[in-house]
């Protein structure tokens, strides 16, 4: 009894080199996200070996809501536009400056590696991507930001400013890590193109608190200067805390509602929120090929 055999089909030579470069992307992505995920569980090591970093984080606001709450919560109502009082009105300035200032020492730890010698080590391994140090800071950053901005809105409604409605909430964290990446790439690329961790501090001391004071964290447009309006109408913090802080004294927005009133015209809430992206965009474009140097 005969049996016939079917030869199998060879595949074209082009067949297989297509599905040999599908796998080698699956593993090279593969490999991205598990060197992400590695560098990122380290910072989380660090901060849970000395955590003093976060708990200062979660303290300094509070006590800004508490303090500056209490200094001028005998202004008369309306005096801060819409807000019912001034702690409602301080929220959302605090709640911008303090996950800016987590994300402008982003590139602290970063810096720390240079000088110890770690990050030669891993641009020497044999990384998928060197990318992955950069995303691993970013991740670690926005996670923080996002812890401080819930210990922040749940303390200012416990102090009376009460909370935005869900999608409010969506909203204000949205703001929040649209202004954070834009900050941490800018600290990332000053940590690889300054000297030290000296000039790295200086820089924040430096640009830290002039950034608060022109911008409308503290009074609105119309307490300041015309040249002070000026400045902090080009600040991109004044476009992350109008928002956040139309949205905590109107139950009713949407993309057209004017937060800001400009020296140079209204500013919508979705105008603001192309300025922050815009914003984030250009920084992470400035610093690619610094990046690039660096890496390669």
């Amino acid at each position: 009894m005969s049996q016939t055999v079917t030869p199998t089909p060879i595949k074209p030579a082009e067949s297989l080199q297509s599905s040999q470069s599908v796998a080698i992307e699956q593993s090279s992505v593969g490999d991205f996200i598990q060197e992400t995920l590695a560098l990122t569980r380290r910072l989380f090591i660090q901060l849970q070996r000395r955590p003093s970093t976060l708990i200062a984080g979660i303290i300094q606001p509070v006590m800004w809501l508490i303090l500056f709450g209490a200094l001028f919560q005998n202004v008369p109502q309306g005096l801060f536009g819409g807000s019912q009082n001034y702690g409602q009105f301080l929220a959302a300035g605090v709640i911008v400056f303090t996950a800016f200032g987590g994300a402008l020492n982003a590139g602290l730890p970063v810096m720390f590696d240079r000088e110890f010698g770690f990050l030669n080590r891993l641009l020497v391994a044999p990384l998928a991507s060197r990318f992955s140090i950069v995303l691993a800071s970013a991740i670690f950053i926005a996670t923080m930001s996002l812890v401080q901005t819930a210990v922040i809105l749940g303390m200012s409604a416990f102090l009376g400013a009460g909370l935005p409605g869900l999608a409010g909430l969506g909203l204000v964290l949205l703001i929040v890590l649209t202004l954070v990446l834009g900050v941490t790439a800018l600290s990332l690329g000053l940590a690889f193109a300054l000297p030290g961790h000296i000039e790295l501090i200086a820089v924040i001391f430096v640009t830290n608190l002039p950034l608060l004071f022109a911008s409308t964290a503290l009074a609105p447009l119309s307490f300041m200067p015309q040249w002070l309006q000026v400045v902090a109408s080009l600040n991109p913090l004044s476009y992350a805390i109008e928002p956040i802080r139309y949205i905590y004294t109107h139950s009713a927005w949407d993309w057209n509602s004017v937060v800001m009133q400009a020296p140079f015209g209204s500013i919508s809430l979705g105008l603001a929120l192309l300025v922050l992206v815009g914003f984030s965009g250009l920084a992470l474009l400035s610093i690619r090929p610094l990046l690039r140097r660096t890496f390669a």
